[in-house]
């Protein structure tokens, strides 16, 4: 590995401090180097807060010696005036040696701007420095704007024989350390999401618990609005999206958006791009998952096992024939991980 891989790689560590915060912002790190020695770094924290390029120039002690220095950013600086002024700008002002840009930025309002700005100022431009890195670091926003959808996982547990519960009642199939796991994709992920017959079922409340973080944004599809309003999903613990073919409403934590019924999937897809969900995990139940997993509409998935549960009569898991690309042992339970590049 390379001094320029290695700084970006630091860029990537930097960056993933802030995963499940910054959306509807990619996750962004940056590094500044003089003489070989690290003299700034910063990342971006949340929207609206300063860019990381800003955090690592403004962590410098020693200002004077920026002009000779390399800044290092894991995507490339951004060129528009949003809720802060552009880096692209601020590096230009304060005319760094260097610049090394891991991955260029598909939005449209960058999209090889800020590169043109730097390098039209005279300063030296790399890009492409671990781009797939850079790019998978980022796959939530670089889908989002590519695909104009959010990055879809799906997520289920089943039991040994396959099913996701005991004769149609919820049913505990995955142990304490998985609870813990499933808690952390939450607080990573930017929305939830399910259908009717699981809110009734369960009555979740689809927050962050055993962990720290944020509460994904909740997404129902419930066509007639049969799940009750005193139901935990109409809380004031998340923002919360009701997808039905009842009204259209806003209220102050709930949101109703009228669907179609008939070939719903696109629509929703417009609806969450519209509203800027940047990522959902499908967590609903058989039926909803199926529809996703028959549409061709995902991006990951992730299965938890529990071998040694024998549920014998119940619902079944969701049809789903791919080659895993990991497993993990968490004690007695085993996480199966897929992703769409790896579909035989």
């Amino acid at each position: 590995m390379n001094n320029d891989e290695l700084y970006i790689k630091r860029c990537i560590e930097l960056a993933q401090k802030a995963l499940g915060r910054t959306y509807p912002n990619p996750l962004v790190g940056s590094v500044i180097v003089h003489d070989g020695k690290i003299i700034g770094e910063g990342y971006h924290h949340k929207a609206g807060e300063n860019h990381a390029e800003i955090n690592a120039i403004n962590s410098v002690k020693n200002k004077e010696l920026i002009p000779e220095s390399t800044i290092y950013v894991s995507l490339e600086p951004c060129a528009h005036y949003g809720k802060t002024p552009p880096c692209a700008l601020k590096i230009k002002e304060l005319g760094f040696k260097k610049v090394v840009i891991g991955a260029m930025d598909s939005h449209d309002k960058v999209n090889g701007k800020g590169k043109k700005i730097i390098q039209e100022a005279g300063i030296e431009v790399i890009s492409g420095i671990l781009e797939n890195e850079c790019i998978e670091l980022n796959k939530r926003f670089f889908t989002f704007h590519e695909k104009k959808r959010p990055y879809i996982i799906l997520k289920w547990a089943e039991s040994g024989d396959g099913f996701l519960d005991r004769d149609f009642k919820p049913t505990a199939i995955s142990n304490s350390l998985v609870n813990q796991f499933v808690h952390q994709v939450r607080a990573d992920e930017h929305a939830i999401l399910i259908g009717t017959q699981t809110a009734l079922n369960d009555n979740p409340g689809l927050t962050v618990r055993n962990v720290e973080g944020i509460n994904p944004v909740r997404i129902l599809i419930d066509f007639d609005l049969k799940v009750p309003e005193h139901f935990s999903l109409y809380n004031k613990e998340a923002r919360t999206l009701i997808f039905n073919s009842v009204k259209e409403e806003t209220q102050e934590y709930i949101q109703f958006i009228t669907i179609d019924k008939e070939n719903f999937l696109p629509d929703l897809m417009n609806a969450l791009y519209k509203e800027q969900i940047q990522s959902v995990i499908i967590e609903g139940g058989r039926f909803t998952l199926q529809q996703f997993i028959d549409a061709d509409l995902w991006d990951e998935a992730i299965v938890i096992k529990n071998e040694g549960l024998i549920l014998e009569n119940g619902t079944k898991a969701p049809e789903f024939n791919y080659i895993p690309f990991k497993k993990q042992e968490y004690r007695d339970n085993i996480i199966t991980y897929y992703r769409r590049q790896y579909i035989i």
